[in-house]
């Protein structure tokens, strides 16, 4: 090949690239604006694949890219202001639910060793409960439950955990709770021996929802780990524990829609200060 020859490959090679360039550009700028007719008709996730799929054919076209990040963040705007109207409409409706309820229990706090007070039923407090062994629950102000399997007794039977089951042999049974002082403890009083357990969580949550949903049926506790020892939930257990699973659902949507608020508030604020960058 001579140099003539050469001059003409070279400049065939560079228009064929220009113009294979300019026809991806093209492309891509076409993308771009099918993506911003379904941001103006609100198809949002529709909008957002486009963009992914701009990114992924065209990632020489940084002039396209730079605009569909900006439209991609304009989509988040209104997608986030969308999650804060929605907080907002249901959050007072929750709150007032909230109100209503809490006025059937017993708020108790030990400032000195808990961050979080918790809600009781009455029927269920300490000092009405002494001498006794049952099932007890609460709720705390985020709506976080928990149940507690009480013994009282003469002597200690140094249980870790129970099981409630019903006539016909179904159970369920909590997380087995080793003695810390904590979540599991024990103190004697005289001669008779008092042991607590709390079981929050996952711990305890297959026992809250299997007793609210057999609340009408006879519910045997069995205490485990420990000498064995047994009883049958009252009534009144029965039912403190189906309010307060209420009451917890209605705490929990709270403590949820302020924290989903509060997160798209701070994204709010960070969308805003990249949007106004890119004007």
């Amino acid at each position: 090949m001579n140099m003539k020859d050469l001059v003409i490959y070279i400049t065939l090679a560079v228009c064929l690239t220009a113009t294979a360039c300019g026809g991806r550009g093209k492309e891509a700028a076409s993308e771009l604006e099918h993506a911003r007719g379904l941001y103006e008709r609100n198809e949002w996730l529709a909008a957002k694949n486009t963009i992914d799929t701009i990114r992924a054919r065209y990632p020489s076209e940084t002039v396209t890219l730079r605009e569909a990040l900006v439209l991609m963040r304009r989509i988040e705007m209104k997608e986030t202001e969308r999650n804060i109207a929605y907080c907002d409409s249901l959050l007072p409706i929750r709150q007032a639910e909230a109100a209503i309820a809490v006025k059937g229990f017993v708020f108790e706090k030990d400032s000195a060793y808990e961050e979080k007070g918790a809600y009781v039923r009455p029927q269920q407090t300490v000092e009405r409960n002494i001498e006794r062994s049952y099932v007890r629950c609460g709720v705390n102000e985020d709506g976080e439950m928990y149940i507690a399997s009480v013994y009282f007794g003469s002597s200690p039977i140094r249980h870790t955990g129970i099981k409630v089951s019903l006539r016909d042999g179904i159970f369920v049974e909590t997380a087995s709770i080793p003695y810390d002082v904590g979540l599991n403890y024990r103190f004697q009083d005289g001669s008779n021996t008092s042991e607590i357990i709390q079981y929050k969580g996952e711990h305890g949550a297959d026992a809250i929802k299997f007793i609210c949903n057999n609340a009408h049926e006879r519910l045997r506790v069995d205490y485990t780990g420990g000498a064995q020892y047994s009883l049958y939930m009252s009534e009144a257990d029965k039912q403190s524990l189906v309010s307060t699973y209420w009451l917890a659902s209605i705490l929990s949507d709270i403590h949820r829609l302020a924290s989903e608020r509060t997160k798209a508030l701070k994204r709010k604020d960070y969308l805003e200060a990249k949007l106004t960058k890119s004007v």
